[in-house]
């Protein structure tokens, strides 16, 4: 009989099985995934496997096919999240069709991986459970999806070169989103501002998830995710003092204006459009993300908080990464779909078919 693979916690979650489990797992990373719990029938103990994983080791080969693995298997819980979410789906037996789908595309997932359940849940262990490992392991996520591992300061981009946009009405609102502003701080672009807000944001709720029986830490942290998003909820924090609610806001006005400015060219009214519906799809989930943060600083258990704090776990590093909402295995820019990734991508997509190279 296959083994059923369960989705119960974001990355840095501390998972506690009961007694009928024989393997408990920590994955460790700055981007949502999976732990998975394999039931007693046919499986082997956690000591086993500890021994067996840390005689074997990891190869760095092995490390970055491990973390693709996982950024899909994340990007497909994503969807199924998304899909259960949806007032649709709510009937048991939809929710139950989608959980068995989810189910199916994990197992096949790890099959085209070239690996089995039994070593995917052996390498879980070792990157849980080596420093090393772990350390190597964070660093890939962080390069391959942008969100930075927990416990890094995010870094200023005041220092990047000005970015060359077109001349005319055009290429001043393109400078606002992408180079300066004058409301920003240090004169930012509005999109940079944005992406920074966002990554400390989700930094703040790994780092939150990382202590999921203490009850002050999770709320110290769910208002550093506030003071990101939005410091007119929290004013002080690690944040910028902008937010990234507002600096989305911005991009998404300023690329329509410059799409609605004289001598706009075709090819500028078709990214703009990109561009404007994921930052307005991160708006969306920055208030989505503000809910959950005031539910965490209003819960009265660790648990009541633990629970909220996986889906702000997943929430906030879709602010960058965005989410396949449609269940295609890809995520665009449409409508619940794109985050400020895609918008980054759209915009140098427009600048390159108006002639200027990144």
């Amino acid at each position: 009989m296959q083994r059923m693979l369960k989705i119960v916690l974001p990355f840095y979650a501390r998972v506690r099985v009961s007694a009928a489990c024989c393997v408990a797992l920590i994955v460790a990373a700055s981007a949502p995934a999976l732990v998975l719990a394999q039931s007693a029938t046919g499986a082997a103990s956690p000591p086993a496997a500890s021994a067996s994983a840390g005689a074997a080791g990891m190869t760095r080969d092995e490390l970055i096919a491990f973390a693709k693995l996982e950024i899909a298997i994340a990007t497909a819980r994503d969807s199924a999240q998304f899909q259960l979410s949806a007032s649709r789906n709510k009937t048991p037996a939809m929710q139950e069709q989608l959980r068995d789908k989810l189910t199916t595309v994990i197992a096949e997932l790890i099959k085209r991986a070239g690996t089995t359940e039994a070593e995917y849940l052996r390498k879980t262990y070792l990157v849980s459970t080596d420093p090393d490992a772990r350390k190597i392991f964070d660093a890939l996520i962080a390069q391959q999806t942008g969100v930075p591992t927990p416990g890094q300061v995010v870094a200023p981009v005041a220092s990047a070169p000005a970015v060359k946009v077109p001349e005319g009405p055009v290429g001043t609102h393109l400078g606002h989103v992408v180079n300066s502003f004058f409301d920003t701080p240090n004169n930012q672009g509005l999109l940079p501002v944005a992406t920074t807000e966002a990554k400390t944001a989700a930094t703040h709720a790994a780092l939150a998830a990382r202590t999921p029986t203490n009850l002050d830490a999770m709320k110290l942290h769910a208002g550093h995710v506030l003071n990101a998003i939005d410091p007119a909820i929290v004013a002080t924090g690690p944040g910028l003092g902008y937010g990234l609610k507002k600096a989305a806001a911005g991009v998404a006005a300023h690329i329509e204006l410059a799409a609605k400015s004289q001598g706009a060219s075709p090819n500028v009214v078709l990214h703009a459009a990109h561009v404007a519906t994921s930052a307005r799809n991160t708006i969306a989930r920055a208030e989505q993300a503000i809910a959950l943060a005031k539910q965490i600083q209003a819960a009265t258990s660790a648990t009541d908080a633990a629970a909220l704090l996986n889906q702000l776990v997943s929430l906030t590093a879709q602010f960058m990464t965005g989410a396949d909402a449609n269940g295609d295995g890809r995520i665009g820019w449409q409508e619940n779909e794109g985050g400020l990734q895609q918008a980054q991508e759209h915009m140098t997509l427009l600048l390159a078919g108006e002639g200027i190279k990144p």
